[in-house]
């Protein structure tokens, strides 16, 4: 046994996954779509159960028993964020829909107030679209300019080509952690650092990353950071934005309504403080709440031995995939969290995501809503399968025979 599946009991972690649990077109269930969503944990599931049985009212407003239940719950996970990430303090810690959520807030608020005609904005070819299309959108709006920095065929960002496009028109750098498509661990600490020696502001999608790899905003320096909850085996529909407490005060607000103001009247309003000047209505009350069991998850484990065992899980799908015949991987970047992505000669991706689900195996097929990458390495897009703390050796065994099977079959 490794050092790594040595330091984490897998079948009891499993045993937290009900979904797990099943079979899918009368096979057991194995669930290789991490990168898309993760599943979600029993003790999430519970607080779901607890907050709409018990709990349920509407925060920060009442004063009645159960608003002051829900509002302390509520609050009680902001701090958690603020813990988890290691901000400056919770006040810091917007919630919103999704990181997708988030960048769109950063993009709206930060962008109207600060971009203006021929400011450039740097992106990855690495980007998920929600990290480009908010852009183009502010760039629609201001007259900004968006620059991609460039990547090698294996996927990693060429940080000195990089470095050559920032200069004093740089406002804002946005890239991602982790290619969600490939896996790739991106340089942030260094993408940022030389950012902010041009004034340039920096924003970082840390949605892959959250779950595999320890994020403290503090040492990476950057000004925003956005994650999505249920990539880390949360719930939907929560997200988190990260902003330096200077930055965020001096933004505008993002949406206007009932939470981000102190007084209205029909002659003007005043705004709240941060973080509520940035969450206007009702938010995600119950899943915000189980967000904190989420995490609390995450850090049982311990995010050193979940990266190691991930890494093993890699290690080991990489050696008996290769020997497939017709394998391709797609994306061999050095540094690399628990995705592959893949192609097999002759047989379409689509194909193979259909058959392997026949077989209970779920992956994910497509563009992986990375078009301008797939375009770049001249693909229409790979089958993807990506690791979480609960799967298996076993699990890959049973996945690379279904590969193996199938291409014979095509052969």
């Amino acid at each position: 046994m490794s050092v790594a599946s040595a330091s984490l009991d897998i079948q009891k972690i499993r045993e937290q996954f009900p979904i797990l649990n099943q079979e899918v077109n009368g096979k057991p269930l194995i669930y290789l779509d991490n990168a898309a969503s993760s599943q979600t944990a029993k003790r999430v599931i519970d607080s779901l159960i607890q907050f709409y049985e018990k709990d349920h009212a509407n925060i920060h407003r009442g004063i009645h028993t159960l608003a002051e239940r829900s509002t302390k719950a509520f609050e009680e996970t902001r701090e958690r964020v603020h813990e988890f990430i290691n901000s400056a303090e919770a006040d810091e810690i917007i919630f919103t829909k999704g990181t997708t959520e988030s960048i769109n807030l950063v993009a709206q608020a930060w962008g109207s107030k600060y971009l203006k005609e021929g400011d450039e904005i740097l992106i990855s070819q690495l980007e998920h679209h929600s990290n480009i299309v908010p852009w183009q959108l502010a760039a629609e709006r201001t007259g900004a300019i968006i620059k991609v920095i460039p990547i090698n065929q294996k996927g990693e960002i060429l940080l000195e080509e990089y470095k050559k496009l920032l200069s004093e028109r740089t406002k804002l750098v946005a890239v991602n952690y982790v290619s969600n498509s490939l896996g790739t661990i991106n340089p942030v600490k260094e993408i940022v650092s030389a950012a902010l020696d041009v004034g340039a502001t920096t924003l970082i999608d840390a949605a892959q990353a959250a779950p595999h790899i320890k994020i403290d905003v503090q040492e990476l320096n950057c000004d925003f950071l956005a994650l999505s909850s249920h990539k880390m085996y949360g719930p939907t529909g929560v997200g988190v934005l990260y902003g330096r407490r200077e930055i965020l005060e001096d933004m505008p607000p993002y949406q206007g309504g009932g939470e981000m103001i102190k007084d209205v009247s029909f002659n003007g309003t005043t705004y709240n403080d941060i973080p509520y000047k940035f969450e206007a209505g009702t938010p995600n009350i119950g899943e915000v709440i189980a967000f904190k069991y989420a995490m609390d998850f995450i850090d049982e484990m311990g995010h050193e031995n979940i990266q190691a065992y991930e890494h093993e899980l890699l290690e080991y799908a990489n050696k008996k995939l290769r020997s497939i015949k017709g394998f391709t991987p797609i994306g061999t970047s050095d540094e690399k969290a628990s995705v592959i992505s893949f192609l097999i000669e002759n047989v379409h991706q689509y194909d193979l995501g259909q058959l392997l689900d026949v077989r209970g195996i779920a992956v994910r097929t497509g563009h992986h809503c990375t078009q301008p990458l797939m375009d770049f390495l001249e693909i229409d897009g790979t089958v993807r399968a990506s690791f979480a703390v609960y799967n298996t050796k076993g699990e890959i065994d049973v996945f690379c025979d279904a590969l193996e099977s199938i291409v014979k079959k095509f052969s």
